[in-house]
Formats: structure tokens, sequence, C-alpha cells
């Protein structure tokens, strides 16, 4: 067994944000990570037209701004390049292709104990550490619903993780399967390309300008959520107005509300909107019943031919499958893989265990996540060699 103060599990974002603070703090640790690369999920699995919603300052990792001469909304490729950059600047190096299959604590040495299957060799490799911080994410698996006849559907069937551009699906009826950001996005993408999108709208849906964000950022350090939430409401209104009438339901909560209490985010509208208004992007309300052949029947007793089905039906986590807490309400993560205690008390467990990046609050939330659990790893370090100088000394 290799046995280190700290292990982090993943090195995505958070998890390299987790490595950034411990280095700080002088604490050795290991980041394991199952994919060959670090932030996978950006440099492998997302489309290319994707820039950061929010503005550059409220993106930046700890300790590491981004370069003056970065826009205000960094692109894909600029951001996987300052991703690089800063795991170089702070000398993080991951253990690659280490795909955990069983994290439990070991009451009687005090330790968790980690087993990961080295997809290189194939061997289960054993691990030992006092801390344990789950950076896994709030992306680790694809979730795509089950639904009947799908197996049946004879054209190109993906999730949000597979799609890349527009360019293959040109003259193409394709059905997009969820209405977040990524499937509003995805959905604008595929009308530019030429194709024929229907975007399935089922929950009613607030949209915002990149520049409604900003400004609603800068507000609430003056005025209180709710008098800024209604401002934003108002104001999304006049820029978009009803769009009830085309098929997309309209909320009766706010977008911050609604973003606390279902963890829902606004839809910040890069030309979706101006798409669904002119009929390129047709909105279907109602959810699919079943599949046959090409034909996608619907609840609302209707049906379309497509050509394609791209699912952004969002993720599931996978800490439920190796994070072996033991029972009782003192468990750090829910079923879901989301922390049980609320922010912003949500990041520390029992004996050792946190978590980064699960407070569905962004990067800025991660980097909070990640700064707080270094330094408490650094202050129980401190008392512990503090206690043992006074052992010694009586």
């Amino acid at each position: 067994m290799q046995e280190i103060p700290v292990i982090v599990v993943g090195a995505g974002t958070s998890g390299i944000a987790a490595a950034a603070c411990l280095t700080k703090q002088s604490i050795p640790y290991i980041i394991i990570e199952r994919e060959e690369c670090f932030a996978s999920l950006w440099q492998k699995y997302t489309y290319d037209r994707l820039h950061l919603h929010l503005r550059k300052q409220v993106c930046e990792l700890p300790y590491f701004p981004f370069p003056k001469s970065y826009p205000h909304y960094v692109p894909r490729k600029q951001f996987i390049e300052y991703l690089g950059t800063y795991v170089k600047h702070f000398n993080i190096d991951p253990l690659y292709q280490r795909a955990v299959e069983l994290v439990e604590r070991d009451d009687e040495k005090g330790k968790w104990k980690v087993m990961a299957k080295n997809r290189s060799s194939g061997e289960v490799e054993e691990y030992g550490c006092r801390f344990l911080v789950v950076a896994s994410g709030e992306t680790a698996e694809p979730r795509v619903p089950q639904v009947l006849g799908l197996e049946s559907f004879k054209g190109k069937v993906i999730h949000s993780t597979g799609y890349k551009n527009g360019n293959e699906f040109e003259d193409e009826h394709v059905l997009v399967v969820g209405s977040g950001n990524s499937g509003m996005e995805i959905a604008l993408d595929l009308a530019n390309f030429g194709a024929k999108p229907s975007i399935i709208v089922r929950s009613p849906v607030h949209f915002l300008s990149r520049d409604m964000m900003h400004y609603a950022s800068v507000l609430l350090k003056y005025l209180s959520l709710s008098t800024v939430e209604k401002l934003l409401v108002l104001v999304s209104r006049i820029v978009y107005g009803d769009m009830s009438k085309y098929g997309v339901p309209m909320p009766s909560e706010g977008p911050f509300t609604m973003k606390l209490k279902y963890g829902k985010f606004p839809i910040i509208d890069l030309g979706t909107v101006k798409k669904i208004k002119a009929g390129e992007i047709k909105v279907l309300p109602a959810e699919i019943e079943s599949i046959r052949g090409n034909e996608v029947f619907f609840q609302d007793g209707k049906s379309h031919p497509f050509d394609s089905i791209i699912f952004c039906t969002g993720f599931k986590r996978s800490t439920q499958k190796w994070l072996k807490e033991g029972e009782g309400d003192d468990d750090l993560l829910n079923e879901d893989g989301f922390p049980k205690r609320s922010f912003p008390n949500h990041w520390k467990g029992q004996n050792g265990l946190y978590c980064v990046g699960l407070s569905r609050r962004g990067f800025y939330g991660a980097n909070m996540d990640a700064q707080n659990v270094a330094n408490d790893i650094a202050s129980l370090i401190s008392q512990e060699e503090k206690n043992a100088i006074c052992v010694m000394q009586s």
C-alpha cells in the first residue's frame, strides 16, 4: 500500500484546484484520475463553440488569474490552454488511467483505503491516506434516459459529450432532448450548420444574456438577491418577450430561486431565442413516449420523423459506486452524489473526508471548496504536530 497524507479523486478543474491549494500549504498529495488527461470533460467531451458563460474573473482557478489578453468570455480552446499552464505552474502530476473501484474507511488505522484499477496494466493498486478529497465532479457519467424502442432507431444517437459541431448534421432533422444550456446551445449550433433541430422543452425556462448575468453579479454587491432577481426577470421579459408564445413555458419563480431550490440554471442566450422565433429551431412541448424506427412518438399523441437524436440530459455522479462512508446521517454525500449539508457547510465530512466542486455553484463554488479544504487539512495537521510535541515534552 502506498501511503500519502491526502488523496484527491479526480483531475478535473475541481481536482487540480484542490491540488494547487494543497501545494500552497506544502501538503503532500496524489491525484487519481481515470482518464488519460486532466480536465477530460473540457479536453475530450465538450463541443467546439463552447465558451465560459460567465466572465473570466469569476471562472479563474485559485491563485492564478487568466491572462489579460484573454476575452471576457473565454473560448474552449483558450480555457484548455489556461488549464495546461495551471497544471505546469503548480507541478500537478496526476496518476492517470486509474479507475477508483472502492474507497472505505479503516477505523483501526485511522486511514482511508483506496483501491484503483490501473487501466494500462489491469492491476488493482491500493493506496492509503489520512485525508480524502472527492473531486470526481458533478459530471462524472453521461446520463441517457431509457426510451421504449430507442434500439430500433436507425439514425445517429449520441449524448452531448459526443457532439463537436453541426457539420455532419447538415439538412438533417435532429431531435435535441434536454433544454438546459447545452441543449439550447447545441440546437443553435445545429441551426447555424444548416440542420433542422427540434428541442423538447417541458419545464419553465429563464433566458438571460451574458451581460444580464454580469450586471446582476455587480448589483448583488449593493442590493438584495430578491431585488436583483426581480430586475433580471423584468429585463428578460423586455428583451425576449413572452416565450410561451413559442412553446417555452414561463417560470413562476425567479432564476436564482430556481437555481437554489432545484439546481436549474438559467439559459444564457447566445442566439437560440432568435432562432426559435424565426422557426429555425422547433420547440416540442411533450416528453418522448416511444420510438419506432425513425419515428418518435410523444406523449401529446403527436409523432415526428428524425434523422438523429442528441441527448443533452446531463450527468450522474459516480461516488455511490465506490465510496463507502458507512451508514448514518453523518455521511457527507447523499445517494445522488451531492452533499447532504447545504452551502456553505457542504464541503467537510467526518474522519478527514472532503468534497470539492459539488456545491452546484460553478467554478466560483469549487474554488471556495478547494481553499477551504486545504486550509482545514493544514490546520488539522498543524494541531496534530503541536499535540505530538506536547506529548514528547511531557
